[in-house]
């Protein structure tokens, strides 16, 4: 067995290469340096993990993003969670979070949402008085509740990578969701009293005022219950759901009004981008899987974690401290796709449900991003709002230990995950 890939991913990683390239580099080396398997298998390998019809749901729900924020639809639903939050202590911050989860059902992108709320929101916090970098630490913070939401990307590449159901997987995020936002937003609530944070605004909003926000907001927030629906009831697979959503958030955008001819150069530009960003490791992974593959690397370290202990309270632990340790230094995505594959075998073995895991992997790795020395959401949010990395981190702190708990929490009580699937899928 060679271990050489392993070294040259470490060290192309360390050394700053972008990410998908170091996965490729790594897998490349192995064909040269084997002697037994052709160098024509790594092209092969790369292009053939493009052939999954489930993967094409990454680029739907991408591009159904897109749509929305160019249709106006965003805006629509982030007055809707002012209008419902705004007269709370800290109202502006309690609409980013609440918004972040709204949006979880549109992009299912935490990069997508950092990026847009840091844009959006954070200079009207600034300018009400906010501190920046507690303001900037709520939008990269709450934009993880995204991944969870369903259509959660990251839910999708872990369905794929690991063989297991996406259709259960959308479901068993909507719960942890809700309960990561209700958590969030009484952590933020604690936060505002202590640094005195007006609100947005100074007294709730009249029933009609919200009543005609939610009214704004509606047919986007259908998109998420109609995936999840369609899914359920076999109108669609989740491939075809992202689909659906394209077709539906352009026709509310043509109903609003708000959708032109000239979006449609700008949503095809900024989806390819987003698109070919994450397929470019994904199929670098493919060609780095078949090595792993190839000298039974999965088996071995899964045997060895089970050398360690079969009890899956412990093991669960294990998994989550290197999680924690993988996703400071790899981007979420890509540890995703590198580790599904080798741990998914290790927790079916001690009867861990896979979905479950789903959801504790994809939110570990997302915390990830917000934790130094490589969190991508963390390098997002500063480098659009300008606040120091220093600074982001010291306001974080109360954000860290509630995403924590929240991880124990859905690692240790399952039912929180399976609940809806167990019910749906009997």
């Amino acid at each position: 067995m060679t271990f050489a890939p392993v070294f040259i991913l470490l060290a192309c990683i360390g050394i700053g290469i972008p990410v998908a390239l170091a996965i490729g580099i790594a897998a490349l080396s192995f064909f040269l340096i084997s002697g037994t398997v052709p160098p024509e298998i790594f092209v092969q390998r790369m292009v053939a993990v493009t052939h999954s019809f489930p993967l094409l749901a990454i680029p739907l729900f991408i591009m159904t993003g897109v749509v929305m924020n160019h249709a106006g639809i965003t805006s629509r639903m982030m007055s809707f969670a002012q209008a419902m939050t705004g007269h709370w202590k800290g109202g502006l911050a309690q609409v980013n979070i609440l918004l972040s989860t709204l949006l979880g059902g549109v992009s299912g992108s935490a990069n997508a949402d950092t990026a847009m709320q840091s844009k959006v929101l954070v200079p009207e916090m600034t300018r009400r008085g906010y501190d920046p970098a507690f303001s900037t630490a709520v939008t990269a913070s709450s934009s993880i509740i995204s991944v969870i939401i369903p259509p959660g990307i990251g839910l999708i590449l872990y369905g794929f990578m690991g063989n297991v159901s996406i259709g259960k997987l959308f479901l068993a995020g909507i719960v942890p969701g809700v309960l990561i936002c209700m958590a969030m937003m009484a952590t933020v609530a604690i936060q505002s009293r202590r640094a005195g944070l007006e609100p947005a605004f100074e007294k709730p909003m009249p029933w009609a005022e919200r009543g005609r926000a939610f009214v704004g907001a509606f047919l986007a927030l259908l998109v998420p219950v109609g995936i999840v629906a369609g899914i359920r009831l076999g109108f669609f697979t989740p491939t075809e759901a992202g689909a659906m959503a394209v077709l539906f958030a352009t026709i509310v955008g043509i109903v609003h009004g708000e959708l032109k001819p000239k979006h449609i150069r700008p949503i095809l530009e900024q989806t390819v981008q987003a698109t070919s960003v994450i397929l470019l490791v994904i199929c670098a992974a493919g060609a780095y899987g078949f090595y792993m593959t190839w000298e039974r690397i999965p088996a071995v370290v899964a045997q060895e974690m089970l050398n360690l202990t079969t009890n899956p309270y412990s093991l669960l632990i294990l998994i989550n401290l290197l999680l924690i340790l993988v996703g400071m230094f790899i981007e979420g995505s890509a540890a995703l796709i590198l580790l599904t594959p080798i741990l998914v075998p290790v927790i079916e073995q001690v009867g861990i449900d896979p979905v479950h895991f789903g959801i504790v992997m994809v939110f570990n790795l997302t915390i990830a991003g917000i934790t130094p020395p490589l969190g991508t959401l963390m390098f997002t949010a500063c480098s659009i709002t300008g606040v120091s990395i220093a600074r982001f981190i010291k306001a974080c702190i109360p954000f860290y230990i509630v995403l924590f708990a929240m991880l124990i929490v859905l690692t240790y009580i399952p039912q929180l995950s399976l609940w809806l699937p167990d019910l749906q899928f009997k």
